[in-house]
Formats: structure tokens, C-alpha cells, sequence
């Protein structure tokens, strides 16, 4: 079996704070504290339901966060999935053909980021995989393609990109 290089998850905490849909849940969580404090229009307890929304919210994505695991080898990606039916796919490193990373000025204050791979792997067959808020993005994506570099050298495999000019 490969040695693990690098395992981690999308970043419930980066979420919160790097990405709108996160900051929004602070804020309705934080709405329904403050208004059930005030107690406006006599209507404490309706109020403290935003905050009860905004956990459960918070709740879901931590359990999505938590049911995806992402392991890097010398020769694979590994993603494992799911909490009470598992699964794990692999995608091997040679097969990669680009490694992106997206990020907003909210994901790059927060230190978090997109990565996009794209593979001639089956795995990658229905799209490409989205790995999102990932801590170190920028890091794990520079980690990524030199293993993929190391890993096509190995195998003495190089892509051939075929374009169709119509001239």
C-alpha cells in the first residue's frame, strides 16, 4: 500500500467565514439571538428559531464536510465517501490532466480554496472532481501536481493533447 502523504476534508470552519452562504448563517444565527433578546413584537421564541436554522445548517455541512475524506499517496488520489455506506475511489496521479484552484476574496481572507482535477480516470468520467474548502489549497495543489509530475515520470507516461482545427 502507498504511504500517506496528506489527508484532509473541506473546512466546516472555512466555510463559516470564507464563503457568503457561511456569512449569512453567522448572521441569521446571530438575528435570531439578538431579536429574542430584544423580544420584538413579543415573539422570543419564533426569533430563537433562526438561530435553531442557522446551527442546523451549520450541522448538515459539517456532516457532508465529514462523510468525504481526501488522501494523497505517491500514486493516487484517494477519496473516500460517505459515513454509513462507504465508498472509496481512487484516481491515479498519471492520469491527471489539470489541477485547478478557485478561490474568492472571501475564500482567499479566510485561507481556503476550490481544487478542481480533471482525469482521463473513470472516476472523473461523469465530471470533474470538485474538492471544496480545502484548507492550504494553494499549498495542496502545488503538492498535487508534483506528485502527479513524479508520478507520470515513473511510468514514462507524457499526454498528448489532440486539437481539431478546422482551417
Amino acid at each position: 500500500m502507498d504511504e500517506r502523504l496528506d489527508v484532509f476534508r473541506s473546512s466546516t470552519l472555512g466555510w463559516l467565514i470564507g464563503t457568503a452562504a457561511g456569512l449569512g448563517t453567522i448572521l441569521l444565527g446571530i438575528a435570531g439571538i439578538v431579536l429574542m433578546a430584544l423580544e420584538v413584537a413579543g415573539m422570543a421564541t419564533w426569533w430563537l428559531g433562526l438561530t435553531v436554522a442557522a446551527l442546523l445548517i451549520v450541522l448538515v455541512k459539517w456532516v457532508q464536510n465529514l462523510a468525504a475524506t481526501y488522501e494523497f499517496t505517491e500514486e493516487r488520489l484517494i477519496i473516500r465517501r460517505g459515513i454509513i455506506m462507504k465508498s472509496v475511489d481512487e484516481v491515479e496521479l498519471y492520469r491527471i490532466k489539470d489541477v485547478r484552484i478557485n478561490f474568492s476574496l472571501l475564500n482567499q481572507m479566510a485561507g481556503i480554496g476550490r481544487i478542481t482535477v480533471s482525469s482521463s480516470d473513470e472516476t472523473t468520467r461523469a465530471g470533474d472532481l470538485v474538492i471544496p474548502e480545502i484548507q492550504k489549497a494553494q499549498e495542496r495543489r502545488e503538492q498535487l501536481r508534483r506528485l502527479v509530475d513524479t508520478a507520470r515520470q515513473k511510468r514514462q507516461v507524457r499526454e498528448i493533447d489532440m486539437v481539431h482545427e478546422d482551417i
